[in-house]
């Protein structure tokens, strides 16, 4: 479900760590009701970002807002789990769910119970509500942290790197309870550096690059800006690197038995009839669009870890 709005804005937000700066200049733009994939190699900015616009840490410039609403009165609103969740290990869930809603001065202890029961229930948790932390799996962990964002209505929850260090099972889980968050209104905002992760559960993108937002929109649009590949097989594959660079094609990149390249305004028909009036073996010839993959290592320069 689709809410108009603005969940998260800012306006360059920077932060700097002596001369370091660790974000730089940022402009987010989050709408409400969406998953926004906040998407970058490790060490990118994104948890200095998230604890900034969360209030943990006081940004050097700029500004933001969440929920349209002061920053006191919106983080009410708001749910996260930032670097995983911390829980005693010798209480069960739901005895480490009422610590935490005890320490909330804004929670009703009249509706404690019925509260943990339904965060339990939403993250599948019921079940194991009374087995001790220290034997739950990573990705109960994990779903138990997101119970503890849901203690109370919230209208926004910023989740950094959920799935980290899950089983495929437990990541899964975790993308699953996403969706559904995310089908009843909530806005989801989703710190990762796995590019499978943002495919399959986000509706938005930010790139984050050496503390910079490199790139920022629907992922439908940033699809769409895919740009035409070429894939040449063969197993002579620098003499065909080589002649495509002669042609002018650009982002020429190399592997085991095939050559890619930008495709750029190069008619398919004359690179293939240069390659083999070149003298070169070609067992295989396509025209393909960049991968989502290929588009944010041309965003970033580095490469992202597509498992997960």
């Amino acid at each position: 479900m689709q809410v108009s709005g603005t969940a998260i804005s800012s306006t360059g937000l920077t932060k700097r760590f002596g001369t370091l700066a660790a974000v730089d200049g940022i402009d987010l733009d989050v709408p409400q009701g969406s998953v926004y994939g906040f998407l970058g190699p490790n060490g990118s900015g994104k948890t200095t970002t998230i604890r900034m616009l969360l209030g943990l840490v006081f940004p050097s410039a700029g500004r933001h807002c969440l929920l349209d609403r002061p920053t006191d009165e919106a983080l009410r609103h708001v749910g996260a789990l930032v670097e995983g969740p911390a829980f005693h290990p010798y209480l069960s869930g739901r005895a480490n769910l009422l610590r935490l809603d005890a320490a909330d001065r804004t929670a009703d202890a009249g509706t404690a119970a019925n509260r943990i029961g339904a965060a339990l229930d939403r993250v599948g948790l019921a079940a194991a509500a009374g087995k001790r932390y220290r034997n739950y799996s990573l990705g109960m962990r994990q779903r138990l942290g997101i119970a503890a964002a849901l203690l109370q209505p919230r209208e926004l929850l910023v989740l950094d790197e959920p799935t980290n260090g899950l089983d495929p099972q437990g990541t899964r889980e975790v993308r699953s309870l996403i969706s559904e968050l995310a089908a009843d209104g909530v806005t989801v905002f989703l710190s990762s550096h796995l590019l499978s992760e943002v495919e399959q559960v986000c509706t938005d993108v930010g790139v984050m690059s050496a503390g910079r937002l490199v790139w920022q929109g629907g992922l439908a649009e940033l699809r769409s800006q895919q740009a035409p590949l070429v894939r040449v097989e063969t197993d002579q594959v620098a003499e065909a690197a080589m002649l495509l660079r002669g042609l002018g094609l650009v982002e020429v990149r190399t592997a085991p038995a095939e050559v890619r390249a930008a495709l750029g305004d190069a008619a398919p028909e004359q690179v293939l009839a240069a390659l083999v009036n070149g003298g070169v073996a070609v067992r295989g010839f396509a025209v393909v669009r960049a991968s989502l993959e290929e588009q944010f290592v041309g965003l970033t320069g580095e490469g992202f870890d597509v498992s997960g």
